[in-house]
């Protein structure tokens, strides 16, 4: 049993340093902290948004993991499903010949699939 409290602390602590980067960087492009806005070029503001508020989800599902409890995973869930819909738009904004920068696709990408599998191994490790 231990090693399974072991895991989840692990997966909670991954996740936690997740959603600072993720709250970081994010603010960092809404409010222009420490010109990184200049940096990432032409990005979407809904999408930003999006991952701010992924970041505070992120946060809550961190506090879920440790505390053992079952909703963890509907929050890991409902985060993807977002992201996802954020994605369809970014994807509609594309098509419309909207601005954007072709890695903002790929990190959409990346952290709906990251957090499908904080999502799963929620449902392996918090089920009983």
């Amino acid at each position: 049993m231990k090693k399974n409290r072991t895991f989840r602390y692990i997966i909670a602590i991954v996740l936690i340093a997740f959603a600072l980067l993720t709250i970081f960087m994010s603010s960092s492009v809404i409010f222009d902290w420490f010109g990184i806005r200049a940096k990432e070029g032409d990005y979407v503001p809904f999408i930003v948004w999006t991952n701010l508020t992924a970041g505070f989800l992120y946060l809550i599902a961190a506090f879920g993991f440790f505390n053992f409890r079952k909703w963890t995973v509907w929050i890991l869930s409902a985060t993807a499903t977002l992201l996802f819909i954020a994605l369809m738009g970014l994807l509609l904004h594309i098509d419309k010949g909207g601005a954007f920068e072709l890695k903002t696709v790929g990190a959409m990408g990346f952290r709906i699939i990251l957090t499908i599998v904080f999502a799963v191994l929620a449902y392996y490790k918090l089920r009983k």
